[in-house]
C-alpha cells in the first residue's frame, strides 16, 4: 500500500468456513478479551494476506463482542528486535490472545512468548516457534496451488504460464511447488516461469505494486498468458500489468475478485487461491473466549476447506468438473502434492 496505490478500499474476503477442527459451535461471547494483532509488511489494507487477517478479527470483534482490539504495523526493512518490541508491547499491555500475522515473526514469537507464559499467542504462517504458550496457524498452501495451476493449464493458449512470489522463502516455494504441479498434470510440456520480487531477508516484494507490475509484464512478454502471484500487496500490480497486455492474472489469499477497488481490472482475475486466514484467525480468538486454547499446529488442508480456489467471474465454471475431480483425488489422498518446487525456468 505504498508507493502511490492508497486509493484502494479494504478486502473483502470470502465468508468463514469449516475448518480443519470440523464443525464449531456457536461461538460464545468474548466479552472481557483484549486481542492484540501484528501486521506482516503491507498491514491493514493490502488487499490480501493481512486483510485476510483483519476480516478474521473485525469478525470476532463483531460476533464476540470482545473488549477490545489493538492493531499494530510493521515497516518496510524493519529488524527482528522492532517485531520483539511490536509483540512485547501487546503482551506488556495485556493483550491476550496476541496475533503475529507471518512467518517473519517466527524467531521474535519464540522469544517474546518465553517472556509472557501466561499470554496465549497465535503465529499465522509458520511452525517453527514452538511452545505451550503457541498456537501454529499452518495452510496446505501447496495443495490450494495444485488447482490454481490446474486451472492456468487448462485456461492457457500459450506454451508457458508464470509464477510471481512475493521472495524467495520456505512458505513461498510452497505455492510454487504446488502450481508447478498442477500445471504438469495437466500439460507436462508447458513451461513454468518463475521470478521473486525480493530475496530474504528483504521483503518488499510483498508490498510493491509496482515491482509486481514491471515484473508480470516481463513474463507475459516473455509468452506466458497467465501469471499466478503469491505476492501480497504486490498483485495489485499484476492485475494491472495483465488488464493493460490483455492477459490473465491468478490472484492469491483471498478471493480478489471480489475487491471492489479491483473493479477496473477484475476481469483478468481467472481465480484466486484462497487461504482461510480470516477463519483460522477467528477460531484462535473464539477459543480463547471458551477457555480451549491449543497449542501447536493447527493445518488447514483442502480436505477441510482452509485452502480453495475461487468461483468468481465464472471464468473457471467450464473446468469446474476437472477441478473439482483434481480437488477431491487430494483431500481423499489419491494425489500427494510435493511442497519442494521444481527448478523455475
Amino acid at each position: 500500500m505504498r508507493h502511490g496505490w492508497t486509493w484502494l478500499l479494504p478486502l473483502l474476503a470470502v465468508a468463514a468456513m469449516v475448518t480443519g477442527c470440523g464443525a464449531r459451535p456457536a461461538p460464545v461471547t468474548g466479552e472481557g478479551l483484549r486481542v492484540g494483532l501484528a501486521y506482516d509488511i503491507g498491514g491493514r489494507g493490502d488487499q490480501s494476506f493481512n486483510d485476510a487477517a483483519a476480516k478474521g478479527l473485525d469478525r470476532a470483534a463483531k460476533q464476540l463482542h470482545i473488549a477490545k482490539t489493538q492493531e499494530l504495523e510493521a515497516t518496510a526493512g524493519e529488524s527482528d528486535q522492532a517485531k520483539e518490541q511490536r509483540l512485547r508491547l501487546l503482551a506488556q499491555q495485556d493483550f491476550d490472545p496476541v496475533i503475529a500475522v507471518g512467518f517473519a515473526y517466527a524467531k521474535p514469537l519464540q522469544k517474546v512468548a518465553g517472556e509472557f507464559p501466561a499470554t496465549r499467542f497465535a503465529l499465522v504462517d509458520s511452525s517453527e516457534a514452538t511452545g505451550a504458550n503457541i498456537a501454529n496457524l499452518v495452510f496446505a498452501e501447496h495443495e490450494g496451488s495444485y488447482l490454481v495451476g490446474a486451472a492456468a493449464a487448462l485456461k492457457s493458449r500459450s506454451g508457458s504460464v508464470a509464477f510471481i512470489g512475493g521472495a524467495n522463502t520456505p512458505l513461498i516455494q510452497k505455492f510454487l511447488a504446488g502450481y508447478q504441479a498442477g500445471v504438469a498434470r495437466i500439460d507436462p510440456k508447458k513451461k513454468v516461469l518463475v521470478q521473486y520480487l525480493s530475496q530474504a531477508p528483504d521483503f518488499s516484494g510483498f508490498s510493491s505494486p509496482d515491482k509486481g507490475q514491471v515484473a508480470a509484464k516481463g513474463l507475459y512478454q516473455r509468452g506466458a498468458d497467465v501469471v499466478f502471484v503469491a505476492a501480497g500487496a504486490s498483485s495489485i500490480g499484476v492485475f494491472q500489468a495483465a488488464h493493460d497486455l490483455g492477459k490473465r492474472a491468478i490472484g492469491v489469499d483471498s478471493d480478489q475478485y471480489l475487491q471492489p477497488a479491483l473493479s477496473a481490472v477484475k476481469d483478468v482475475i481467472l481465480t484466486s487461491m484462497i487461504k482461510r486466514v480470516d477463519t483460522a484467525v477467528f477460531d484462535f480468538i473464539d477459543d480463547a473466549g471458551r477457555k480451549t486454547f491449543k497449542a501447536g499446529e493447527q493445518n488447514y488442508d483442502l480436505k477441510h476447506d482452509g485452502v480453495a480456489y475461487a468461483t468468481s467471474g465464472g471464468f473457471v465454471d467450464d473446468i469446474g468438473p476437472r477441478l473439482e475431480e483434481l480437488r477431491r483425488a487430494i483431500a481423499n489422498k489419491d494425489i500427494t502434492v510435493s511442497t519442494i518446487p521444481k527448478a523455475g525456468t
